[in-house]
């Protein structure tokens, strides 16, 4: 699986608003690095639920939790969070596990995102934000096209690519600062999207 890069999860964070003691889904458990993120901002009285399509993947996010748990305790006299559900299951067809939970925030890090939530934004507090992370343009374009024809209760609150100019500096006199020539590449689109409660018909 892919690892999604500190910019993209901390940008994540900053949309979803997160706070310790919420409950928030993830989509796409992948090697299980937004988990540990997600794990630590709800803390010990918050939880994750994090649905995985693939088993190896499913297995992996599972054996990095795990390991990152262990390891953690080494340096530090209170231990990780134990609040990580971690099911092999597709999210799309999870629709009677989503109505025993009530959901603050939601990401979406899987390939049609559209499909997921159908399923899921009946659980998400309203106002809740639901961060979707995406490869390409394309792909948010569709997104929010089903989002429209659907009649989903969805506002597009923004969509971001975060970037990051790298620098070499020589320690000579006088200093010389420059930008690198090796930057990083493009990594995602960032779609906020806010529940609302539709109007009154």
């Amino acid at each position: 699986p892919c690892f999604s890069r500190l910019q993209d999860i901390s940008a994540m964070l900053m949309m979803m608003d997160i706070h310790p003691g919420d409950t928030v889904l993830e989509t796409g458990s992948g090697s299980g690095a937004m988990s540990l993120f997600l794990s630590r901002a709800v803390g010990p009285k918050g939880r994750v639920i994090s649905y995985e399509i693939r088993e190896d993947h499913h297995n992996l996010a599972k054996k990095n939790y795990r390991h990152w748990r262990a390891a953690w305790e080494v340096g530090h006299m209170e231990e990780w969070p134990d609040n990580v559900d971690f099911i092999l299951k597709d999210i799309s067809t999870a629709t009677a596990d989503m109505t025993s939970v009530t959901l603050d925030a939601i990401i979406l890090d899987m390939l049609n995102p559209q499909a997921a939530l159908p399923v899921v934004h009946p659980s998400l507090k309203q106002g809740g934000v639901c961060a979707v992370y995406l490869a390409n343009i394309t792909q948010v374009i569709d997104l929010l096209d089903r989002i429209r024809t659907r009649k989903l209760p969805f506002l597009c609150e923004r969509i971001i690519e975060v970037t990051h100019r790298n620098w070499m500096t020589y320690f000579s006199v006088p200093y010389v600062a420059r930008p690198s020539y090796w930057q990083d590449a493009h990594s995602a689109f960032l779609t906020k999207l806010r529940k609302f409660r539709p109007p009154l018909s």
